[in-house]
């Protein structure tokens, strides 16, 4: 009996033991869980700050594309009244005219596809960033529910929640 004593003993000795090992790794696994929450925090600040670039570059060339148009835009309206024969034409052709009236409207699509390219991008930084304020919630909430999973809590009934 006292072997079975001394055993029991000895493995009480060992939980005891084992108990200020669980806080310290209780600790260090806090200290990494911090730790790798700021590393995420600052991924997530990278990211913020390469979609905001992003969209100054796009809405850079939406500018640069806005004069463009309006640049064709006002040597089109020209080079139509010359078509017509309300301007005066100098030595232009007509041919010659008629090839830069439709070169001009040719750039002018491709500057439309152009924009419509840039607005798609520009939408997609859109939901990326809803997407990524989305995660941070979440993340947050989770934290929270975490959190609280480890303290009992009681209900506005007056109820023990667990």
């Amino acid at each position: 009996r006292k072997q079975d004593t001394g055993y029991s003993t000895s493995s009480s000795d060992e939980e005891l033991e084992s108990k200020p090992s669980l806080t310290h790794k209780a600790k260090r696994a806090l200290r990494k869980r911090r730790k790798l929450e700021k590393e995420t925090k600052q991924l997530i600040k990278q990211e913020e700050l390469k979609r905001l670039h992003k969209a100054q570059a796009v809405q850079r060339q939406l500018e640069e594309l806005e004069e463009r148009q309006r640049a064709l835009e006002i040597f089109g309206v020209e080079l139509e009244r010359e078509l017509r024969g309300e301007a005066d034409s100098g030595t232009k052709d007509e041919n010659q005219m008629l090839h830069e009236w439709f070169e001009l409207v040719m750039e002018k699509n491709k500057l439309m596809r152009y924009e419509s390219e840039l607005l798609i991008i520009a939408q997609e930084l859109e939901l990326e960033d809803h997407q990524s304020r989305l995660e941070q919630k979440l993340r947050e909430k989770m934290a929270i529910d975490g959190e609280s999973k480890g303290t009992v809590c009681s209900s506005p009934q007056g109820q023990t929640l667990p």
